[in-house]
């Protein structure tokens, strides 16, 4: 591609005012500033987002751990996993009579 010298600039310059308008040129060039701070901004997001699933596919020490926790539910309350049971027993007995009172 030859070297663009400032007569052949400007002659570019003048063709594009003649074609697009003297109101049109910085409207357009806002609006591809705008476009490229867009592009710029997705593209950093995406290789953050790529950096994080690297890292916590990397890291083993996010497993989690083969034995059940204790579920807290309140603060400071801690269940045990009979506990945990029996309420859940419970609850599978209160939705069971409501689904049966419901088909009644």
């Amino acid at each position: 591609m030859p070297n663009l010298g400032p007569t052949e600039l400007i002659i570019i310059a003048v063709i594009l005012v003649l074609l697009f308008g003297a109101k049109k040129l910085p409207d357009a060039a806002r609006s591809i500033g705008r476009s490229m701070r867009i592009f710029k901004s997705e593209t950093a997001k995406l290789r953050e987002d790529d950096e994080t699933t690297v890292e916590k596919v990397d890291s083993p020490a996010q497993q989690q751990p083969a034995q059940p926790q204790p579920q807290q539910i309140h603060q400071g309350v801690v269940l045990t996993p009979e506990e945990q049971a029996k309420i859940l027993a419970e609850r599978e007995r209160a939705q069971a009579g409501a689904l049966k009172d419901k088909l009644s």
